[in-house]
């Protein structure tokens, strides 16, 4: 059976306000969110909110009593060349929440990594291709998993760590999609786009990610690792043209050049989620699927 009072950090983030809709069905939902990058509108009303900062809250204090800790909760932007940002708001945040845990007895722990845990790795990428992250926000990330592993090992905690494709959909506020869309609506003619449009990517519409993290729930291993992401691809020039046609816009488009975006962007991602597919979870929707139903969303709410 599934814990009835769950702990969400970020619940008014992108994946963790979905996340917060599907858990106050059930269950009884605190969460925690400084509004960095949450917004107040995306929170559900269903759910108890402690606004604050992870790195500031008394963290023992709000996480007592909880049966599972899902931490959403991070500085989303993957082209931050910041360190200390990345250390701070996608490190440091795990290693206090999981003292708080110990300290508290909550022994079950649920992060949202990502797959740029891997950088540049051969594809479709398995759970267990070696990690070599080329950003610092794959560091982070990777470094909280390494974390988190040894609590479980060391303390016997539970956890389960999903590492997202991009995960795509309604309130989605940074990336290629809610960028175009911004730039479109700023210069209707002309279309930046950052590299060479080439970039291969796996983009998964926010229900289907849901669905995979509570599916993933259902392995009991001490520590669980999880891909989430559809089985093909979708090029950064193909996403131009879906958003240019959903705005009815046909724009020049201008490339920065290169083979990436930026420096740590990894050109070319698929994951395999077979693990979660033995479980009986599979997509509804694939990469280009995702994409046009997103940029309609956001048509809607920008």
């Amino acid at each position: 059976m599934l814990p009835s009072v769950w702990f969400v950090t970020g619940g008014a983030g992108f994946i963790g306000s979905h996340l917060v809709d599907r858990l106050v069905e059930d269950n009884e939902v605190t969460v925690v969110d400084d509004f960095s990058t949450g917004r107040r509108e995306s929170l559900n009303p269903e759910a108890d909110l402690i606004e604050g900062s992870l790195l500031k809250l008394d963290l023992e204090e709000v996480v007592e009593g909880k049966d599972i800790v899902f931490h959403m909760a991070a500085n989303p932007e993957v082209r931050n060349k910041d360190p200390e940002a990345h250390i701070d708001q996608n490190f440091m945040t795990t290693y206090r929440l999981l003292e708080a845990m110990r300290e508290t007895g909550v022994k079950r722990m649920v992060f949202a990594s990502s797959s740029t845990v891997y950088g540049e790795a051969e594809i479709p990428t398995t759970e267990e291709h070696p990690t070599f992250p080329i950003s610092l926000y794959g560091a982070a990330k990777l470094a909280s998993e390494s974390l988190i592993s040894s609590y479980c090992h060391t303390f016997g905690f539970d956890a389960w760590v999903y590492r997202f494709a991009n995960v795509i959909g309604p309130r989605l506020r940074h990336g290629v999609i809610y960028d175009f869309i911004k730039k479109l609506r700023k210069d209707p003619e002309e279309l930046t786009i950052l590299g060479n449009g080439e970039q291969r990517k796996s983009y998964i519409y926010i229900d289907d990610c849901i669905d995979a993290l509570l599916k993933g729930l259902e392995s009991a291993s001490e520590f669980n690792v999880f891909n989430i992401g559809t089985e093909d691809q979708v090029n950064v020039t193909r996403i131009a043209e879906i958003v240019s046609g959903e705005m009815g816009l046909n724009p020049e488009f201008k490339y920065t050049g290169g083979e990436r975006g930026w420096k740590g962007d990894v050109p070319v991602m698929l994951l395999s989620s077979e693990k979660l597919r033995e479980l009986g979870w599979s997509p509804e929707l694939g990469s280009e699927e995702s994409v046009r139903k997103t940029t309609q969303n956001l048509l809607k709410e920008i």
